[in-house]
């Protein structure tokens, strides 16, 4: 078979050979030696960007630098002006790779990467993905993914994903009559993974269960399920792992990084050191040590073109204590900085608790498909949720209980059924909202 993938890489000015070698180098360097690689990388890419890049000059206030800690933590706002004012010298918006972030965080913003760099990042994904046996060239992928539905960014993602060796169900519409669809597809076409957004992949999962089939009982192909971009709650991954047949992966990226971390073979989920330096911070800055919760800080050592150094991705989380600087282990992602409740007690809460409270009572049946929670007023909420039959007072008695429990008692709660719930323009799931 033609390696299509790498060919349409290499086509399209990414060296992804030379990518490949970089990474193979990168890989073999010792565990003694890694921090001394790291360290020497994060002031190559500091003294880059300070010598070429007039916004990230600006931002740090001088040309040189001593102390990393003293290096200014970049947020999305910093990059909230036109891109081509955040490329170096001797980068145009022709010779790079420019995308943009999905917004689901509610900054998005345009971002660009030196094309070795955006190479790299797909070195580091062929490599994360072939620990589970697929093959970007050859393995055939059922892709659960969003896509534009102009003519002109529908037929450039269909192209893609022919090169890709994939096939996509798109999301938009996720109703039994078009997963009964989804379905049909497994029956005919030889696919080796899935792939895609963590909520619509769960809900295929419950199609599957209510007609109590497993998947691989009809794709015998099937070697792996691999989730990402949205949170992957434990007994989602029981389900689908059962209704699949398959090992499910957890994947957390972005796309103006890289992947960032990738659950290996032994289940544990491994940071990308090779090209991300990975710090956990808190409020005041100081870095925190293995263990404690903070905020997830990311700097991409290899991107020339923009700089990423002491980015705050707006991600809490924690590395684990058994970490290394060459294999630095995610304990745990805790959800997002924006997803956060404040409380009338002045409690904060993340969102993902009233997620994970309400999940496991109105799921209980079956009946519930997806919900969504807003914050309204400080004290008051809405859960939005698509079911079979209206939740009762019973259930929603138990949430509320649980609700107080966890949380605190006083809040207000209103349960509208919806025919169908809003997902952002890419395709992603937003399960807690703060309106206020």
């Amino acid at each position: 078979m033609i390696p299509l993938f790498d060919l349409s890489l290499q086509l399209n000015g990414f060296p992804i050979k030379k990518a490949k070698a970089e990474l193979r180098k990168i890989q073999s360097v010792s565990e003694q030696e890694f921090e001394i690689f790291v360290e020497n990388k994060k002031q190559e890419i500091v003294e880059f960007h300070l010598k070429h890049n007039s916004s990230y000059q600006k931002l740090v206030g001088e040309t040189h630098f001593i102390n990393w800690k003293d290096l200014p933590v970049m947020t999305k706002k910093d990059f909230q002006k036109p891109l081509i004012e955040r490329l170096s010298k001797g980068f145009s918006l022709k010779n790079v790779y420019v995308n943009k972030t999905s917004g689901s965080s509610g900054d998005p913003f345009i971002f660009a990467k030196d094309k070795f760099s955006h190479a790299l990042t797909w070195a580091t994904n062929i490599n994360r993905f072939g620990w589970h046996g697929i093959n970007f060239n050859s393995s055939y992928q059922a892709r659960f993914y969003g896509i534009p539905l102009d003519f002109i960014g529908n037929t450039k993602e269909r192209l893609k994903d022919f090169l890709s060796h994939r096939f996509r169900f798109s999301i938009f519409d996720l109703s039994d009559e078009i997963l009964e669809g989804f379905f049909n597809e497994f029956k005919t076409r030889k696919f080796h993974y899935i792939n895609g957004y963590t909520s619509s992949i769960v809900l295929f999962a419950k199609f599957l269960k209510q007609k109590n089939i497993v998947l691989k009982s009809i794709c015998a192909t099937l070697k792996v399920c691999i989730v990402t971009s949205e949170m992957l709650f434990e007994e989602d991954k029981i389900l689908l792992e059962k209704q699949f047949g398959v090992p499910v992966v957890n994947e957390y990226g972005a796309s103006e990084l890289d992947l960032i971390a990738f659950e290996n073979p032994d289940g544990e989920w491994q940071v990308n050191s090779e090209t991300l330096f990975i710090e956990i911070l808190d409020s005041e800055n100081n870095v925190l040590p293995y263990g404690k919760e903070g905020r997830i800080v990311i700097t991409s050592l290899f991107n020339k073109a923009h700089p990423f150094i002491r980015y705050d991705i707006g991600d809490i989380g924690i590395l684990d204590t058994k970490s290394s600087p060459k294999k630095p282990i995610l304990k745990k992602l805790v959800g997002r900085t924006n997803d956060v409740a404040v409380l009338p007690s002045g409690k904060k809460s993340p969102g993902l608790t009233f997620y994970y409270v309400t999940k496991s009572i109105i799921e209980d049946d079956g009946n519930v498909k997806e919900f969504v929670i807003k914050q309204t007023k400080v004290d008051t909420f809405e859960i939005e949720y698509i079911s079979e039959t209206e939740l009762n007072l019973e259930q929603i008695e138990k949430v509320e209980a649980a609700i107080a429990l966890y949380l605190e008692k006083g809040l207000v709660f209103t349960f509208i059924r919806k025919e169908k719930l809003v997902r952002s323009k890419s395709g992603k799931f937003k399960q807690f909202v703060s309106l206020i």
